[in-house]
């Protein structure tokens, strides 16, 4: 069956705006390398990397912890890594005794050590749940970058390190998230398989 008139017109408008924003990623490079290093740096010192986000930012935070933990391209030892959304029962107990803005702030609270990393999935910057995670992280001493759309919101100047994808397009901005967290995730394989 042939697309409807208009339809492919329309995929490829996507994957064209997608390919527009891919353009832009070289410049993040130095950023995306000094956010290897910190994670590098936790993980070789038997730190771990904890990872949050909402919606399709906890998919993605998920799916970097599963990488990490699993392997990417290589047989490997696992890396400490957890997305904070895994238990559903502590996540909704926390979202219901506190409110849903301290369920990875909590979560974070219990795992967190000085010399851990943090890393926060918000393609607006302004999610409050994932700043007070920040604030959190901070307290208990951990290094805290952030993966973020192109104003950065408010987490710009609350992390360490901040990465802006210059959108302002969520799909976009998430696809980009992903692209960066892969990058991140084989630079890792390959140093730490070396230390």
């Amino acid at each position: 069956m042939t697309s409807p008139t208009g339809q492919t017109d329309r995929i490829m408008a996507i994957w064209n705006e997608h390919l527009e924003i891919s353009k832009a990623l070289p410049g993040l490079a130095p950023a995306v390398s000094n956010a290897v290093d910190l994670i590098f740096s936790s993980l070789a010192a038997s730190g771990q990397l904890l990872i949050a986000g909402n919606g399709g930012s906890a998919a993605d935070a998920q799916h970097i912890a599963a990488e990490l933990t699993g392997r990417f391209l290589r047989e490997r030892r696992p890396f400490r890594a957890l997305a904070l959304h895994g238990n559903t029962s502590a996540l909704t107990a926390i979202g219901n005794d506190y409110g849903y803005e301290y369920v990875f702030a909590r979560e974070l609270s219990a795992h967190v050590r000085p010399g851990d990393v943090f890393l926060a999935i918000t393609t607006s910057g302004n999610s409050q749940n994932i700043l007070r995670a920040i604030e959190a992280a901070h307290k208990s001493k951990a290094a805290v970058i952030g993966l973020t759309g192109e104003s950065g919101g408010q987490m710009r100047t609350a992390c360490d390190l901040c990465i802006c994808v210059p959108s302002k397009s969520t799909a976009r901005i998430q696809e980009m998230h992903i692209t960066i967290g892969h990058a991140i995730c084989e630079l890792l394989e390959e140093r730490l398989a070396e230390a």
